[in-house]
């Protein structure tokens, strides 16, 4: 009887301890770890800065003489990007080699200095293009070097932040020339890649 009062004292004695339990530890809380971030290839838009590149069109001469041929060369500009709108200008030299039919000549030089103004679609600039053109070559045995003027559009794409690749149509006019009366224009239509800074 003595060990049963015994055994019920220490069962009451200890049942408050037992009821908190052991002073199990907390579990601690867990933080997850922060999304990595991956920096885009291309942020977006923003056309604004320098750009140099190269242009290589298929040239088709017409007005009053006809041919065709290559175009290709260098150009650099600047565009500012005012959030919708783009406005620039841009220097083009071009070495050509445009026959004309008939053994009438060729055109040796194709330069442009022009206005570029279009709208932004974040990557892709849709534009128009004004200025002046600038041809050298032989016209009917004679030696000529004649200043026109350019009407174009075009299209860039940026494949990333600093290059771009294009396509463009530009046509060029020549009047009087060597003071023969006879006009020539030339339209090319090719692609370019700029590099942008």
């Amino acid at each position: 009887m003595k060990f049963l009062t015994t055994t019920a004292i220490a069962a009451l004695v200890s049942a408050p301890a037992l009821a908190g339990g052991m002073n199990a530890p907390e579990p601690e809380a867990v933080i997850p770890a922060p999304a990595p971030v991956i920096a885009p290839a291309f942020s977006g838009g923003d056309w604004t800065g320098g750009y140099v590149g190269a242009n290589l069109a298929y040239g088709g001469a017409n007005q009053d003489v006809d041919g065709n041929g290559a175009v290709g060369g260098v150009q650099a500009g600047y565009l500012y990007d005012f959030g919708q709108f783009v406005l620039g200008g841009e220097l083009g030299l071009n070495a050509a080699d445009v026959e004309f039919d008939g053994g009438a000549g060729n055109a040796d030089t194709l330069h442009t200095l022009k206005l570029k103004g279009g709208y932004d679609v974040g990557r892709t600039l849709i534009y128009g293009t004004v200025g002046a053109a600038q041809s050298s070559g032989t016209y009917l045995g004679t030696d000529y070097d004649e200043t026109g003027y350019l009407l174009g559009a075009g299209v860039d794409y940026m494949l990333t932040d600093s290059v771009s690749l294009g396509g463009e149509v530009n046509h060029s006019r020549f009047e009087d020339i060597n003071g023969t009366g006879d006009d020539i224009g030339i339209t090319t239509v090719g692609a370019n890649v700029n590099y942008r800074f």
